[in-house]
């Protein structure tokens, strides 16, 4: 299946590392959030190039619902002859097609105001059509997995167009003992709107509805914690800053973590019911196994980060040192170790900093991310009521859209590079494969993204100004390891480890949600910082633990990364064109392959370990500056 649909959270969403700023920064001085109707049209997305009007949206939902019903003609005959076959794949094709139109441009529609009640109630009805067309196709994939491979090789032979879908219904036939039977898996589709809510329940308080304390900023200004300027905040020089953000928004969690923690076991419950119904082992066999993931995969990752945490551990020794202070704690994390560096970066300057950065990858690539700058992919810049966080979204027949919170600093920088590089490899791979593999697997999904920060920090680094700028974006860099790398895995093995709790009959509580997360953070830390209790909130926060086994992939997708960026900048043109046929190739094989094509192979430990070496080297160099 596309993964426009559903079984993929619907659309795929890129969601940054960290949360972008909700406040807005210019030259230092606060700005106060606009309204959405204040925002210069050239800085937001062209929804309208999806639906101009809202009648022209009814108009493709009727569509929808319409042919969800006619569809049914195909129950009981799909296998009956080649060109049956063949016609029921192209009219699901077609159907989930414009479904996902409909449910992408409500969803995007309602994230650049959370606030607008019609905006909710167009994202619940497109949730509903899907679902009710997720019931009306229910029965393909059980009535495929009774043709015999003999039928279906001839088949093949008989009509030529569907060779197409060979791949396709090669992974459907992989799949076949974790099929359902028409009955069954119809049910289950009827139960989609309900499975969805843990996560829009998260969301809504999330995003909506949560309200954190007022602090003073560095400038002895009153300014209320959001979601979205918590990071910021926690990057201000200012310690006492830092600490009383730290402490108000966990605090806040703090007040909640009995209804987060029903809302995340609601959702580990839904997600081991789907594969203990569907026959796998485990929650996690589960979730890889549809993208056909061995698992050793996360094992592996989880076993070569531990055998390397000794290199965090120096690390945390560095930036304690370089902070000058008596006792290192998690509020020191984000600022910068490095004093007098000041990057204030404004939208249009980072945008032209970025096209210099990617130049390396030259020809088409640079002429897309061109287009992208120019045709309003981008909706930049926060309102009042916008979904804070960054992320690259759309389908098949929309443009590539991205969504930002931009603020001048060199994080935001990285945060365009970074979603750029989902959108193009989203362009790239639906205007080279047919729908089916138009997009592509969450397992490859952050290496385009991250390629694209490393060759960004590449450039900045060879035409850094002095030494101080050097350490600054070297900094930067450790950061990017320590976040993406080691804190994703600590989520990873975070996820695995309350899984695999739950799947034995345990009870999750808030309690035991809170202790798992402060032993994994002293693990993964070490002994020269302050684990502060309120860290042992942090899980309430992060919305990727709705997403089921998403995050480990932040972790394989960065080495992977690294691995391509390095043969971009030493090989050139030869490694480029492999690339690019990475970049092009969508979901038209399976991930691990894809990867091979591009000359990385993720089923081996040594893209991470070449990665942690990196780090170890770069932990070294910043060690001999300080």
């Amino acid at each position: 299946m596309s993964l426009d649909c559903i079984n993929n959270t619907v659309i795929l969403k890129y969601y940054a590392i960290k949360f972008i700023g909700r406040e807005i920064y210019m030259e230092n001085k606060k700005v106060e959030l606009k309204e959405r109707k204040d925002i210069p049209k050239e800085y937001t997305w062209d929804l309208e190039s999806m639906y101009k009007d809202i009648e022209s949206w009814e108009r493709d939902m009727e569509e929808v619902g319409k042919r969800a019903e006619e569809y049914t003609k195909y129950e009981g005959k799909v296998g009956e002859s080649a060109e049956t076959l063949l016609n029921a794949l192209k009219d699901r094709d077609a159907i989930y097609r414009t479904a996902s139109n409909v449910y992408s441009y409500a969803n995007m529609r309602l994230d650049q105001d959370t606030r607008v009640g019609e905006s909710q109630a167009l994202l619940d009805r497109a949730l509903a059509v899907y679902v009710k067309v997720q019931e009306s196709t229910s029965f393909l994939i059980p009535e495929i997995l009774q043709i015999d491979e003999e039928k279906l090789n001839r088949y093949y032979e008989e009509n030529n167009q569907l060779n197409i879908y060979r791949h396709h219904l090669d992974d459907i036939l992989r799949q076949k003992d974790h099929v359902l039977s028409t009955k069954e898996e119809n049910l289950l589709a009827q139960m989609g709107e309900i499975t969805s809510a843990p996560e829009q329940i998260f969301s809504m308080l999330n995003n909506a509805d949560m309200r954190f304390p007022t602090i003073l900023d560095e400038d002895g200004n009153e300014v209320e914690i959001t979601q979205g300027n918590f990071i910021p905040l926690m990057e201000s020089k200012d310690r006492n800053v830092r600490r009383a953000a730290f402490k108000a928004l966990y605090d806040t969690y703090e007040n909640f973590k009995n209804t987060y923690a029903q809302t995340l076991n609601g959702n580990i419950k839904k997600n081991i019911f789907s594969a203990r119904v569907r026959k796998y082992k485990s929650s996690i066999e589960a979730s890889l196994k549809q993208n056909n993931i061995p698992l050793s995969v996360y094992d592996n990752l989880i076993r070569s980060v531990h055998n390397n945490l000794d290199t965090m551990y120096k690390y945390m020794d560095i930036r304690k040192r370089a902070l000058g202070v008596d006792e290192l704690h998690m509020y020191d994390l984000y600022t910068p170790m490095v004093k007098d560096v000041d990057f204030n970066i404004p939208y249009e300057q980072g945008k032209e900093l970025v096209i210099k950065g990617l130049h390396p990858l030259k020809g088409e690539y640079m002429e897309v991310l061109q287009q992208g700058f120019n045709d309003r992919w981008i909706d930049v810049y926060e309102n009042k009521g916008k979904r804070s966080g960054a992320y690259s979204s759309g389908t098949y027949d929309s443009k590539p859209f991205i969504l930002l919170n931009y603020q001048n600093t060199l994080d935001s920088i990285f945060t365009i590079a970074h979603e750029m590089g989902h959108s193009l490899h989203s362009y790239f791979s639906k205007e080279n494969q047919p729908y089916i593999y138009g997009g592509y697997s969450i397992f490859v999904a952050e290496v385009a993204s991250t390629v694209n920060e490393s060759l960004l920090l590449d450039y900045m680094l060879k035409n850094a100004k002095d030494d101080g700028q050097r350490l600054y974006l070297l900094n930067h860099y450790l950061e990017q390891f320590r976040t993406i790398v080691f804190r994703q895995t600590m989520f990873a093995e975070f996820e695995k480890l309350i899984y695999e709790h739950a799947e034995a009959g345990n009870a999750i509580t808030a309690d035991f949600l809170s202790n798992t997360y402060m032993e994994l953070n002293k693990k993964y830390y070490g002994p020269d910082i302050v684990i502060d209790n309120e860290i042992a909130m942090e899980w309430a926060r992060i919305p990727h633990f709705y997403y089921n086994f998403y995050v480990y992939q932040y972790a394989t997708g960065y080495s992977a990364a690294v691995f391509l960026s390095r043969k971009i900048l030493t090989e050139g043109d030869i490694a480029v064109e492999r690339y690019m046929d990475f970049l092009k190739s969508g979901s038209s094989n399976y991930p691990i392959d894809v990867l091979k094509k591009a000359g990385v192979d993720m089923t081996t430990e040594e893209p991470v370990n070449n990665a942690l070496k990196l780090f170890k080297e770069l932990v070294d160099e910043v060690d001999q500056l300080i």
